[in-house]
């Protein structure tokens, strides 16, 4: 079983599925995709969000503002926790710092991202968070006013090993996507060989950055086997184990998903002591 750890199904390119979300979520249900974190941009996404989720079973949402994305007002810590909780959200997000835009001011992402993680705390919710070229401002806010007991993920991670090492240690995981099996990406692989595969999830962040061999398309849930797969080669293990270890993965961090897994992985949940 896989879990696709981030996507955006409120996005997706649908032409070849004639429009149809459910045709889309059944391709990738065929090749073992049973889970689905849809994660919201904006606020204002969380409500279609929900009613994907209401509509299916293998479905949970976040709740959260994008850091480039343009909103006339901030929202406040009370706004992200009656929306997170309205709408049954298991994580925060997705938030962050991106650095590498000048659409939002640095400031207002840095205030942005502070409110997202006092949220998260009160309502003891893991993050997910977008990070680009903003390591040492990401880490340090993660360090004031991330609760480590709860924890996050930094998703569709392209930073380096020191960052991905540090976030660790402050209770983090690291999400890849389909960036680690691009051609240029050697740098990601290595750190797919280097970091704790317990410590690991996969992603497609569709309906972006398509894995090889479907580059250049809309992403699509499906194709998060193909990132499954290039881990399980650089590390050199099975792709069995690199599904069933970042599914667990991800049931431990995002624990309000859990009831909605299958019978086999609650078993493994309840094993490990998980649920």
């Amino acid at each position: 079983m896989f879990v696709d750890s981030h996507c955006h199904l409120d996005r997706l390119d649908l032409s070849a599925y004639g429009g149809e979300l459910d045709a889309a979520l059944d391709a990738a249900r065929a090749r073992d995709v049973h889970q689905f974190l849809a994660i919201a941009v904006c606020l204002d996404d969380v409500p279609g969000l929900a009613r994907i989720a209401r509509q299916h079973d293998d479905v949970v949402i976040s709740a959260g503002l994008h850091p480039l994305h343009v909103v006339e007002q901030e929202p406040s810590v009370e706004a992200i926790v009656e929306c997170a909780e309205q709408h049954e959200a298991v994580a925060i997000g997705e938030t962050g710092l991106d650095y590498h835009y000048d659409g939002v001011s640095r400031e207002a992402q840095f205030e942005r991202f502070k409110r997202h993680l006092i949220a998260a705390t009160e309502l003891e919710l893991p993050v997910s968070v977008h990070t680009r070229e903003a390591r040492d401002d990401t880490l340090s806010l993660i360090r004031e006013y991330s609760d480590p007991a709860i924890g996050g993920v930094l998703h569709c991670f392209t930073e380096d090993l020191d960052m991905a090492r540090e976030a660790v240690r402050l209770g983090f995981f690291i999400s890849l996507s389909g960036i680690v099996t691009f051609r240029n990406a050697n740098s990601l692989r290595e750190l797919a060989r280097q970091i704790p595969l317990d410590r690991l999830l996969i992603e497609t962040d569709s309906p972006y950055l398509a894995p090889v061999p479907h580059r250049g398309k809309p992403n699509e849930p499906q194709w998060v086997v193909e990132v499954a797969d290039c881990i399980a080669r650089e590390r050199g293990i099975s792709l069995d184990e690199v599904a069933m270890q970042t599914t667990v993965n991800f049931y431990r961090l995002f624990r309000a998903a859990a009831p909605q897994a299958s019978e086999e992985i609650r078993a493994s949940l309840a094993q490990a002591g998980l649920i």
